[in-house]
């Protein structure tokens, strides 16, 4: 057998195999040769939509786990200033009796959906017998441990440093520098109300035993320059 009666042989075995990998084309197709086979999707076109449809699902799971980190950076900003500072009633006047101090607890109104059992803060309600109120800060004034109220000895003892502060807030022995944190609080139909949505601090006017630090203005050039 010569050299081309195999290479035709070769060529007709690809040739057939090339038509049977193409897709078929419709028996009611009655154009020529060349216009069946131009009506055969060819390869390049299945390729290119398998490549568009791998990216469009890249980019679906992509944006589903972006947002909830896009929801935890963007949801601080997103909250409602006018929430921040709210008067937030932590009971009525008469679950408080007269000469006692006790535990109470409210919702920061600062809060989120995610935030749990952690929006719940913890406070100490002193009625004192002359019927005033103090209402304290559950964090230590040294490192911010909570703090916990012997009856007994009429005393806040930290559990963290030793830290001890009278029944009134102020401080007694041990490394705070201070007395307790005092929070604002008022009686309105017979409910007490807190002013919530931050910690008291020294700046706010909220240690007991001590008057609260005074805020300096920043120095001028003038000022600075007669120095």
């Amino acid at each position: 057998m010569s050299q081309s009666t195999e290479d035709r042989k070769l060529a007709g075995r690809d040739g057939a195999g090339r038509e049977d990998q193409l897709a078929p084309v419709p028996v009611e197709w009655r154009g020529s040769e060349q216009e069946k086979l131009a009506a055969r999707p060819s390869e390049s076109s299945r390729r290119a939509f398998l490549f568009k449809l791998a990216v469009g699902l890249n980019g679906l799971v992509g944006l589903v786990l972006a947002a909830p980190i896009l929801g935890f950076l963007l949801g601080p900003a997103m909250k409602k200033r006018a929430d921040n500072h709210a008067w937030v009633e932590i009971g009525s006047v008469g679950s408080f009796p007269q000469g006692e101090t006790r535990l109470a607890e409210y919702i920061n109104p600062t809060n989120g959906p995610s935030d749990g059992e952690t929006a719940k803060i913890a406070c100490w309600v002193r009625h004192a017998s002359d019927g005033s109120f103090q209402v304290f800060a559950v964090n230590c004034a040294h490192l911010g441990c909570p703090v916990r109220w012997f009856a007994q000895s009429k005393l806040f003892l930290c559990p963290c440093h030793g830290g001890a502060y009278y029944e009134d807030g102020s401080r007694a022995s041990g490394p705070p520098p201070r007395g307790l944190f005092v929070y604002q609080h008022r009686i309105a139909g017979e409910r007490l109300s807190i002013y919530a949505g931050e910690l008291p601090t020294l700046y706010n006017e909220a240690c007991a035993g001590s008057k609260p630090l005074v805020r300096l203005a920043p120095v001028g050039d003038e000022e600075v320059r007669r120095a």
